[in-house]
């Protein structure tokens, strides 16, 4: 079997389980549909200030909340390998000729089809709720790939995490660690316009600014794709170098049995 095939059986397993757990399943959906809720009327009036470029607030809310949605749901994919390990079912991966990218491949597809379903549902909510996408389906579609580029590097960090430090409080720590200052580093809520010097500065290098910036962007009635593109490659480099990284870490995990 070719590590493809293997990644989608891998994959399969972890959606079936997905699947099998419907208040999950509507949890996963639900937290995100609030933050647009919560966020886009706490902030309604943001637009009034001096820099802000964008009339409707809800329309530059829409890439930050499905940004942050791959934040939050792709750095807890350690959880399900740690789940696995304490099952022994990476120990018996191991000893089969499986190989180790599918592993991390397969986990990471299935983190990527619910994302990716979950952006779907924000944006016909968004919709909904008056916003409108200059960008149209294409812009959309960017956004989404921004999204799920960020994701896979998301998931494949927590991933290594769970199998270099193998305890559940640890990348939970780590998680929370990571979400809500690469969050608020960024344009997600905000322009970095109206920001301190010192975050423009930071956001310059941080990957969710890249994936905010890039939807954010192409949304736009007259996308600069010059601007998308850079951002849509860096994306792709950083979730390659995550991958390789993560499969790496198994060597340090067998290591230890």
């Amino acid at each position: 079997m070719t590590a493809l095939a293997q990644t989608a059986r891998i994959s399969g397993r972890h959606l079936h389980a997905f699947i099998r757990q419907p208040w999950f399943v509507v949890m996963a959906v639900v937290q995100p549909a609030i933050w647009l809720l919560l966020f886009g009327a706490l902030f309604t009036n943001v637009t009034q200030i001096p820099g802000f470029d964008s009339a409707s607030y809800l329309d530059y809310l829409v890439p930050g909340v499905v940004v942050m949605t791959a934040l939050f749901w792709c750095g807890w994919s350690g959880m399900s390998l740690i789940d696995d390990l304490d099952r022994a079912i990476i120990d018996r991966y191991l000893t089969t000729p499986v190989h180790r990218s599918a592993i991390i491949g397969g986990l990471s597809v299935y983190q990527l089809v619910t994302l990716a379903v979950q952006a779907g549902i924000i944006g016909v909510m968004a919709w909904l709720l008056g916003a409108r996408f200059a960008g149209g389906i294409a812009g959309f579609g960017a956004l989404v790939l921004a999204t799920l580029l960020l994701g896979a590097a998301i998931s494949s960090f927590s991933d290594a995490m769970a199998l270099i430090l193998r305890q559940r409080e640890s990348v939970i720590g780590i998680n929370t660690l990571m979400t809500l200052p690469l969050t608020f580093l960024s344009a997600a809520f905000l322009p970095l316009a109206i920001a301190p010097e010192w975050i423009q500065t930071v956001a310059r290098f941080n990957p969710v600014n890249w994936a905010v910036e890039a939807g954010r962007d192409a949304l736009a009635g007259s996308p600069d794709w010059g601007v998308v593109v850079p951002r849509l490659a860096g994306l792709l480099v950083l979730a390659l170098l995550s991958t390789a990284w993560a499969t790496r870490t198994f060597r340090s995990y067998q290591k230890s049995i």
